[in-house]
């Protein structure tokens, strides 16, 4: 194994390098042009950039006028319960992420430093920094009530904010699509956040909404962050309404109005038409309130199932579709038959009519035996181009980190970043490959104060890819997402190769990266 071989030397021989880098393009991340260059690495980071014939390295790789960049930076994700399984990220590796932000959506691990500190004991192959989420605090301390918090629970939800500032979270994040915090209002919003701020963390915000009312959003979401002090990151941008398809021109012209007013707003997008959650957002957030126990009673009962497909139905066509053909089941541990097929293909199993009001029978009994993870068709391809032309969209997965043949995922947990490369850099020609980088390195570590990631620099973490451009691929699909991109031919975390000419290397070089609270 090169990883052997490489520690080995170490040990034995006294060298200039760690690891020498020979006849690379160098991409920085910073969006500037390439230049060659070699790069010369030592105990984890960049020593030195520049023309280095004359000097030694236990282990020395020739680019061949390959590209080298910073390792990517995936500011989206949710590894929480992937990654303790597949400690190495191999899916993200694969595709050249070497960090990840996670708890996002407003869920997170808690407490964070025990997270962090058995991460740190088992060993991870990819850098791991998380968001503390405003629902899994509000869950802490006030379950899943649908009603404001009395003033001494917002202070314990506020507490136990700046408790996880201090053990490293990079900032708070919300979902306010989603059950506690769906329940909550913009103030409560705002007085969590200014914690936060205290601390230059980031406000990540899966917005309260990403149709109709995308706007309106916004506005809570910059509002939020303006009056904490904090940066606003505006998660999986989009617009998920089918009537509404091609409004991003007035969503961007928002997000861009505020920044030149001076907040510090950005957004990241995943390069798909599909989206991934849970089967809860089918059903009207009230019902969802109060525990397992409560909400199967609702749907148990005749009067408040009638009442809940009633408004199911309206949310449906409000969202523009004739039925439930749009969703499609990823994960369902009760019946992994069901997986990969749509919920108007599962309600036909059933031997139900094809109606809607079928479908949301089958929706309802689906619920009932713990939901099931879902894909959703919810965007234009129009909106998805557009909002990543913007200059100020980070590349981000919204995915985690993926046993290899389970369930059937969204492929954007294996195939994001390489398929930015191969389809709007290679074959749209929407980026160029410089920006496409940037996107992936340099805007994420400024946004997430990642002070020493993000760019080819000397002193900075030797986070680093070695790739061509031309022969970068992803292979995941919807039908068959199980596939690992090709292409990223070395990929090196800490200074440390984790894929070696290809082939994954038995190594757990990544670390924990901790915030540091100013």
């Amino acid at each position: 194994m090169i990883a052997l071989f490489f520690t080995i030397l170490t040990a034995l021989t006294a060298a200039d390098f760690d690891v020498l880098i020979r006849n690379a393009r160098i991409i920085d991340g910073s969006g500037n042009p390439w230049f060659k260059a070699d790069i010369g690495i030592r105990n984890a980071s960049i020593a030195k950039i520049g023309n280095l014939a004359n000097r030694t390295a236990h282990l020395t790789i020739d680019a061949n006028n390959r590209v080298a960049a910073p390792g990517f930076i995936d500011v989206h994700t949710h590894i929480e319960g992937g990654i303790e399984k597949v400690q190495r990220g191999d899916n993200y590796l694969a595709d050249g992420v070497t960090s990840v932000v996670t708890g996002n959506c407003g869920g997170s691990e808690f407490p964070l430093w025990q997270w962090f500190g058995e991460l740190e004991a088992n060993g991870i192959g990819l850098n791991v920094a998380a968001l503390i989420g405003h629902n899994t605090v509000r869950r802490e301390v006030m379950g899943t009530a649908n009603r404001a918090p009395t003033p001494e629970e917002l202070a314990a939800m506020q507490a136990l904010i700046a408790q996880s500032m201090q053990q490293g979270a990079v900032g708070l994040s919300t979902g306010l699509i989603y059950i506690p915090g769906t329940y909550s209002t913009p103030d409560e919003v705002v007085a969590l956040a200014k914690v936060a701020g205290r601390y230059s963390g980031v406000y990540a915000s899966h917005m309260r909404d990403e149709g109709a009312k995308v706007l309106e959003a916004i506005d809570e979401a910059v509002r939020a962050g303006r009056e904490a002090n904090a940066r606003v990151q505006l998660s999986h941008f989009k617009i998920d309404n089918r009537k509404l398809w091609g409004n991003s021109t007035q969503s961007l012209a928002l997000v861009e109005k505020y920044r030149t007013e001076g907040v510090d707003v950005v957004v990241d997008q995943y390069p798909y038409d599909r989206s991934s959650t849970n089967l809860g957002i089918t059903l009207p957030s009230w019902a969802l309130a109060d525990g397992r126990d409560a909400v199967s009673e609702r749907i148990k009962s005749p009067e408040t199932r009638k009442r809940i497909a009633a408004e199911m139905e309206a949310k449906l066509r409000d969202l523009g579709h004739d039925d439930y053909s749009y969703a499609t089941v990823a994960t369902f541990k009760p019946n992994r038959d069901y997986e990969g097929k749509t919920i108007s293909e599962i309600n036909v199993l059933k031997g139900r009519p094809r109606t809607v009001a079928a479908e949301i029978e089958t929706i309802l009994d689906i619920q009932l035996e713990g939901g099931a993870q879902m894909v959703y068709h919810s965007m234009g391809a129009e909106d998805v181009e557009r909002i990543m032309r913007y200059p100020y969209t980070a590349i981000a997965s919204d995915g985690g980190v993926r046993e290899f043949g389970l369930g059937m995922p969204h492929p954007r947990s294996y195939g994001t970043n390489a398929r930015v490369l191969a389809e709007y850099v290679r074959n749209r020609k929407i980026l160029t490959l410089e920006d496409a980088i940037r996107r992936m390195t340099s805007l994420p570590a400024r946004t997430f104060a990642l002070r020493d990631r993000g760019l080819l620099r000397e002193g900075f973490a030797a986070d680093i890819l070695l790739f061509d451009p031309a022969q970068v691929q992803d292979k995941a699909t919807f039908a068959n997402p199980h596939q690992y991109t090709t292409g990223f031919d070395w990929v090196l975390v800490n200074g440390v190769p984790v894929i070696a000419n290809g082939q994954f290397q038995d190594v757990l070089p990544g670390i924990v990266l901790r915030h540091r609270n100013e």
